[in-house]
């Protein structure tokens, strides 16, 4: 019996609760899949489906596997990419991501000091948001990542762990941006401008939930995916953001005020998973939380030129395209 096959058709039959659809998306005719899913019931002992009304439902049983089975289908895919690598002989490659909004001194820190400590691996750099490095680590489509806490984390391990402050951002004509530090509650009435809760889950709870505990109810809490569009919501005014002072730099007409107290920090580190680990994962956790704590110091020699850098970086989540630099 092949059981992963099968655990894949049961699964995909789980989410979607329809056998025609679930043999669409599995591009097979609806009675072999049906046998499938019979021959897995018959394997495990115990029916994973009720089919006795109209609707498929899961019993408790086909919910209990759903889980394991996920875990058991990612393990799959991390054993094949890692067979795949394999062959051709790209174990010298390090799949790494970081989050869209590192700042560039921090990201050419990160470069150089690979440069200077493994000068024979190649980087293969992907912009991706928290939400986004934690599926593809579990996918084993990326080895090692730089991930926003708190995080979940079953099935990684990670590296040392940076506390970055963070503080008000705010438009220099704005009145709160008078004084040298900031309450949470003197913000109370304005808008809170932030990441979307899908991009780091665990941040956004956390950072909604310390602001209320502090006196601030943000009147709305408005998405900014990116820097550019983040600084235009906060310039059109009634609005501050919680973010590290380095965002600031980026525009003279925000300026960046401490938090009273410092209720807040950005709590980051590097994770790459559990199993089957990359051997260069653990050395780029330690560089990145050497940078993190120090982002204006050098952590190595001088290294070639940005043009003379053998390694491909991407910039745009979700693809796969390589950028030539």
């Amino acid at each position: 019996m092949d059981l992963l096959r099968h655990l894949r058709h049961f699964a995909v039959v789980a989410r979607e609760l329809h056998f025609g659809r679930a043999a669409e998306t599995l591009g097979m005719a609806q009675p072999p899949l049906s046998q499938s899913i019979r021959r897995l019931e018959q394997e495990l002992g115990t029916a994973l489906f009720d089919r006795s009304q109209r609707r498929v439902r899961l019993t408790t049983a086909g919910q209990l596997l759903l889980g394991e089975a996920d875990d058991l289908l990612a393990g799959e895919r991390r054993l094949r990419h890692l067979a795949d690598r394999v062959r051709r002989g790209a174990l010298g490659v390090l799949r790494a991501g970081v989050p869209p909004e590192t700042p560039a001194v921090t990201l050419r820190a990160l470069l150089d000091g690979l440069a200077a400590r493994a000068p024979g691996l190649d980087l293969d750099l992907h912009e991706l948001t928290s939400a986004e490095q934690r599926r593809m680590l579990a996918e084993g489509r990326l080895d090692v990542g730089l991930l926003h806490h708190p995080v979940e984390e079953a099935g990684l391990r990670f590296g040392e762990s940076v506390d970055v402050p963070v503080g008000a951002l705010l438009p220099r004509v704005s009145p709160p941006a008078r004084a040298r530090e900031v309450a949470l509650a003197d913000l109370a009435g304005l808008d809170l401008v932030t990441a979307p809760p899908a991009t780091a889950p665990g941040w956004h709870e956390h950072l909604l939930a310390v602001c209320r505990q502090h006196g601030f109810v943000p009147a709305r809490v408005r998405p900014a995916r990116n820097p550019e569009f983040l600084f235009g919501l906060l310039l059109a005014g009634g609005a501050v953001a919680v973010e590290p002072a380095a965002l600031a730099r980026r525009e003279p007409r925000l300026t960046w005020r401490p938090l009273a107290g410092a209720p807040l920090v950005r709590r980051i580190s590097a994770a790459w998973p559990t199993r089957a680990a990359h051997p260069a994962a653990p050395m780029f956790g330690r560089l990145a939380a050497e940078v993190l704590a120090a982002p204006d110091t050098p952590v190595g020699p001088a290294v070639p030129a940005p043009a003379a850098r053998p390694w491909p970086v991407l910039f745009e989540a979700g693809r796969d395209e390589t950028l030539s630099p």
